[in-house]
């Protein structure tokens, strides 16, 4: 991504996804007067399972790239390179499957008298297999994370507030390829690659934004330093890909978007409070869920979701990681998306399981973008 000169806004718009290869309502925005060219990236919550075999990430982002190549002029693939597309599987309990929408776009209006909701995105270069969940992807993640920030006008790292990753993960035939070249894996269990490489990447913001000092960390920090963690972080690992990608969200000038965003941290699952005093920060008034009139302000709430490792949530036992037909990270999806959609009311929320080092443990950041 390059960063353009003069004033920008960032336009967010919310497009419900009737199944993973919906993406009509993407292009129902182009319809509209919006460009292809004009979007810098899309998050999408499937209804896949999350977990290794959840292919409803690969098979929506093949249909975003599908759709807007001819609107782009390129390829599939290459619709990949202009637009940073973030599939996070998973929508248990009532949370309902959609797509945001980031674009940007040139503005000759007035400058904002605040500080305005920015985007920027950036790619890692390829990744080994060897390098998931180790430094080096940590250190690429940090170094990406700095370009995005540039790419947004981001110059003061107290201004972001919401870092979306999409990173890989480690296949059978990932690991095989390794091997055959000499190079050993951080883990053969593919189902926790996942969330090495998540953790690894949440590290890698930490460092960027200095949430996390590098010196701290080595090759095998990410699944065992649970004690660093960052507080903007939100990871999300797939098989469709074998890059990080990343986008920035913060506030900035040379922005007038109508928008304005903000996070705090849930310490844990049921954190009400917390989600409230990110809505109250952007002036929403919360007395019980929100009336209609404030839930049309909100554009959209990010969230991180992940069941806590000590099997408690104050002092009461949870069975969340004892269930062996559903895994604890589809749990801790559907609990945190009912928590916020009682609040918000609205289930068009971007609740991401897996919080490794994203958050302490059993909670996780939470975001609001609202104008």
């Amino acid at each position: 991504m390059t960063a353009e000169t003069g004033r920008r806004r960032c336009l967010v718009f919310r497009a419900p996804m009737a199944h993973p290869g919906d993406v009509s309502g993407v292009l129902g925005l182009l319809g509209d007067g919006l460009r292809a060219d004009q979007i810098v990236a899309i998050l999408g919550k499937t209804e896949g399972n999350g977990c290794v075999n959840d292919f409803t990430r690969a098979f929506a982002t093949a249909a975003l790239k599908a759709a807007l190549a001819p609107h782009l002029g390129c390829t599939p693939e290459e619709a990949g390179a202009h637009i940073a597309m973030v599939m996070s599987g998973g929508t248990e309990g009532g949370l309902s499957p959609h797509f945001l929408v980031f674009a940007r776009t040139a503005s000759d209006g007035p400058a904002a008298a605040e500080k305005r909701l920015a985007i920027g995105a950036a790619f890692t270069r390829a990744l080994l297999p060897e390098e998931l969940g180790r430094l080096a992807q940590i250190d690429a993640t940090a170094e990406a994370v700095r370009a995005a920030m540039a790419d947004a006008g981001i110059t003061d790292a107290a201004d972001v507030h919401y870092v979306q990753v999409k990173c890989p993960l480690l296949t059978s035939a990932r690991i095989a390829e390794a091997a055959a070249r000499g190079h050993g894996v951080v883990t053969h269990d593919t189902y926790d690659s996942m969330g090495r490489s998540r953790g690894a990447s949440a590290l890698g913001v930490g460092v960027a934004l200095g949430e996390v000092d590098r010196a701290a960390l080595d090759d095998g920090a990410a699944g065992a330093r649970f004690d660093l963690w960052s507080a903007r972080a939100s990871a999300s690992a797939g098989v469709e890909l074998m890059h990080n990608e990343i986008v920035v969200l913060g506030n900035a000038a040379g922005w007038d978007s109508a928008d304005r965003i903000t996070h705090r941290v849930m310490r844990d699952a049921i954190d009400l409070p917390a989600v409230i005093e990110a809505l109250r920060a952007l002036d929403l008034p919360v007395d019980g869920q929100l009336t209609p009139a404030a839930q049309a302000r909100v554009t959209a709430v990010l969230a991180k979701a992940e069941p806590s490792r000590s099997g408690l949530i104050r002092g009461a036992r949870h069975i969340m990681t004892d269930d062996s037909d559903i895994h604890g990270s589809r749990h801790a999806r559907a609990l945190v998306g009912g928590v916020i959609a009682g609040v918000v009311g609205r289930t068009e929320l971007f609740v991401s399981g897996g919080a490794e080092h994203q958050g302490p443990d059993g909670g996780g950041p939470v975001a609001v973008i609202a104008r």
